[in-house]
């Protein structure tokens, strides 16, 4: 079993070992839905609570329910169908709630469910051995990793429209290149703590 805090776990999945910025878990909703702030912000809270609770969730499924059994081999399709109702149930609610975020998000809100950084979170659980604290440290800390990363791109790329970028980068060219600088940047804290 693995001994590592938590919290230093959550730590780690925030900054040191972003799911996104670390692993390239989730980038096409990340590039496609960084234009605006409050977008990002709607999507990456989304992501979070979808990926805390499914981490949570498949935690207890997996452990107390596939591997008693000996049914380790449908953990895919499980942990995909967990998702799947997460997603549903957040759908349903961002609806109600913020019809302009729902509308913002279009098709990348039911997307998540086949977002790999969630699917990602589940599956690391599993093979670094985390208990259940852990699991939650570890599902909450790569849904905020995800949204710090996501917010941030939209933050700059809401500067770059009134930058002078030369016309072949524009779009989705530029994000990638600032994706791969922020990915550099995150690196940089890669000293301070580490998630194996």
């Amino acid at each position: 079993m693995n001994e590592t805090s938590a919290l230093v776990i959550l730590f780690a999945a925030v900054f040191t070992n972003n799911i996104l910025l670390s692993n390239f878990l989730g980038v096409c909703s990340f590039i496609a839905c960084s234009g605006q702030i409050r977008t990002a912000l709607g999507l990456g809270t989304a992501v979070t609570f979808v990926m805390t609770m499914t981490t949570m969730l498949n935690f207890v499924i997996y452990h107390f329910v596939l591997m008693p059994l000996g049914l380790d081999h449908l953990t895919f399709i499980v942990f995909i169908a967990v998702i799947a109702a997460f997603v549903q149930f957040v759908e349903m609610f961002v609806e109600r709630f913020s019809p302009r975020l729902y509308f913002a998000l279009g098709i990348f809100l039911p997307l998540i469910t086949v977002n790999c950084a969630i699917l990602g979170a589940s599956l690391f659980m599993i093979i670094r051995d985390y208990s259940f604290v852990q699991s939650v440290g570890f599902g909450w800390g790569g849904g905020l990793g995800w949204t710090l990363a996501i917010v941030l791109m939209a933050g700059l790329r809401q500067k770059m429209r009134y930058s002078n970028i030369p016309e072949p980068f524009k779009g989705v060219p530029i994000a990638m290149i600032v994706t791969g600088v922020l990915a550099m940047v995150f690196m940089g804290f890669a000293g301070m703590m580490s998630i194996q």
